[in-house]
């Protein structure tokens, strides 16, 4: 369908924008319809909610939408690995009811319900904590379970101080051969689905591991051939380097560029707008592109 938004309101507001955010979907403490109400509170012109390896966040806020609210960005981030090491890809724009995007957030939830029940028996066989078996079903209920999940657990029962220390110093420790959606996948998921594929936070690897230079080109070019059309060069947690960094390899590239917080709510310190689009000398063409090209929702209808 044409799009048929206003592209001079577009360039004139897109800076008051957020497409990287977590509900309770995923590991973020805000449901879908609190962050449709921050957002409308900050005054966004645009926003994506990105739960990680599922959808449901985005079939749920467009029947939210009123004439004069954001437009909304359909969105959603897969955990993937591969030989070289992880990656997160953001999908944006897909149509929700699409059986290829479905069949990807379905394959990664039974993934991740997996590493969830591995961290749990080993917690139980390393350190001897052990949990009612109402808390594992009421865990295993959730839409997508994860690290920060089982550390709020931990922090219950007494057997850590706080969730970030549940995790660095416990689950953290287990080290295992997880199976994981591979970056391959994803990209052609989101593509099959109607989407743009984007690479979040592109120089974070696993850990503190920072991916920049040649390896980062390398990177780039592979995803590339899977089908990659966009990095996310502004991001909560970039330096002005990191951040002048990936503009220019998506110059290099002609490749999208995304703005997002990665804002997960209490489960994170990151402020929900915080982008670094503040710190951008001059408006960034490729990410205004990006929003005149990616399939949106307003008020209940997809553009």
């Amino acid at each position: 369908m044409e799009n048929t938004r206003d592209r001079t309101s577009a360039e004139r507001e897109y800076e008051a924008i957020d497409l990287h955010i977590h509900t309770t979907v995923s590991d973020g403490t805000d449901t879908p319809e609190a962050i449709l109400r921050l957002v409308r509170e900050k005054g966004f012109s645009i926003f994506s909610v990105t739960d990680h390896d599922d959808i449901k966040a985005s079939r749920i806020i467009p029947a939210f939408l009123g004439a004069d609210d954001p437009w909304f960005i359909p969105g959603a981030e897969f955990s993937c690995k591969d030989e070289e090491g992880k990656y997160h890809i953001l999908g944006y724009g897909y149509d929700p009811e699409s059986a290829a995007i479905r069949e990807l957030v379905e394959y990664g939830h039974s993934l991740r319900i997996k590493k969830v029940r591995t961290r749990l028996e080993f917690l139980e066989k390393e350190f001897g904590f052990t949990f009612p078996e109402k808390e594992w079903e009421d865990l295993f209920a959730l839409d997508n379970p994860g690290k920060p999940h089982i550390g709020n657990l931990m922090v219950k029962y007494g057997f850590a101080k706080n969730k970030d220390s549940a995790i660095s110093d416990f689950i953290n420790k287990l080290h295992v051969r997880n199976e994981y959606l591979r970056p391959e996948e994803a990209i052609r998921g989101v593509l099959a689905a109607g989407g743009i594929p984007v690479l979040a936070h592109p120089v974070y690897g696993s850990g503190d591991e920072l991916i920049l230079g040649e390896e980062m080109d390398a990177r780039l070019r592979k995803l590339i051939g899977f089908g990659l059309r966009g990095v996310e060069a502004f991001y909560s947690g970039f330096t002005s380097r990191l951040r002048t960094e990936m503009l220019a390899f998506a110059e290099k590239y002609d490749l999208y560029i995304t703005a997002g917080s990665d804002y997960h709510g209490k489960n994170k310190l990151v402020v929900l707008g915080d982008t670094g689009l503040d710190s951008a000398a001059e408006r960034p063409a490729r990410l205004f592109r990006f929003l005149q090209d990616v399939k949106i929702c307003r008020g209940g209808n997809r553009n």
